[in-house]
């Protein structure tokens, strides 16, 4: 393995994370291990949040609403699509951000328990999805919503999602979210971008995992459909402004990189963050590397300006 620069306090994320790595190699003990990593780094929730688990167009959500009275124009909301390779993951998994999301920024954050490959592989997350964005325009859920104040968050294979989420509506005509934030995202770039080699054996993501979760996730027939693989769009034009965080040291990195090179050239608005000494997944190091507060900084600082 080559040497990746990385602060002490990244690298002992990683090392606990690792530490967490089950010799089980079953998709139960994938999970398994995935969960109890997980549950290592989630924080008890804030006090002044609702929680509620409930059901949108037949599809598992967890809704977490600030316990203050709902803003004139309705609740501002995030969807937040949750990463995991499409394989691994679920409502839990991700509890550590989207409760700290909704507490911070006192907006209503619907996360979704989207079904996992290889169970269920594409397209079944991007249906499940698109029918939970749809149910909420609907009025199907509980939460009354200002229709100006909608986004979409997700990170690696939610990022994924939450790009192919925007192109099926643009592309059916729908209303779409406000903004599309995309943390180190997995967008179906080529297998011979720099950063495929410049990171083959990254700490937490290599190679052959990006490979191998596709495999899983990404029947032969749909490889080249652009709602498994964004980044083979023919049309990035009337597409949501987009937040995109990148990690350094990620074989994804250059995937957000071109999609927002690609936005961009659209004539469309994306602010990309370089994520400079971050590994995929650092997410969960939020109060252990600074580098990784640094990223929850801009992100916020973003998502405020999104949803004013």
């Amino acid at each position: 393995m080559r040497h990746y620069p990385l602060t002490p306090e990244l690298a002992a994320f990683v090392a606990r994370t690792l530490s967490f790595t089950s010799p089980d190699s079953s998709f139960k003990g994938q999970r398994d291990s995935y969960n109890r990593m997980c549950r290592a780094f989630t924080a008890p929730r804030p006090d002044n949040l609702r929680i509620s688990e409930l059901q949108l167009a037949g599809v598992p959500v967890r809704a977490y609403c600030p316990a203050r009275p709902m803003p004139a124009q309705g609740w501002p909301c995030l969807l937040y699509l949750h990463g995991g390779g499409w394989v691994v993951g679920d409502l839990d998994s991700h509890d550590f951000i989207t409760a700290y999301l909704a507490a911070q920024l006192q907006v209503l954050v619907v996360a979704v328990d989207y079904r996992l490959a290889p169970e269920h592989p594409f397209p079944a997350a991007v249906d499940d999805c698109l029918a939970v964005w749809r149910a909420l325009q609907a009025g199907a859920s509980p939460f009354a919503l200002d229709p100006r104040r909608q986004l979409v968050i997700g990170d690696s294979a939610g990022g994924n999602l939450a790009a192919a989420l925007c192109l099926a509506l643009r592309d059916a005509g729908q209303s779409l979210p406000a903004a599309q934030v995309l943390l180190y995202p997995g967008l179906g770039g080529d297998t011979d971008l720099p950063s495929r080699q410049q990171c083959a054996d990254a700490p937490l993501l290599g190679r052959d995992d990006v490979e191998d979760y596709l495999a899983l996730y990404l029947p032969a027939p749909h490889r080249q459909s652009p709602y498994a693989r964004p980044l083979l769009a023919t049309d990035f034009s009337g597409l949501p402004a987009a937040f995109i965080a990148l990690a350094q040291f990620d074989p994804l990195r250059d995937d957000g990189a071109l999609y927002h090179q690609r936005l961009l050239a659209a004539g469309g608005h994306s602010q990309l963050y370089p994520g400079l000494g971050l590994v995929h997944g650092c997410l969960r190091a939020r109060g252990l590397a600074a580098e990784v507060d640094a990223l929850y900084s801009a992100l916020l600082g973003y998502l405020r300006r999104a949803l004013e």
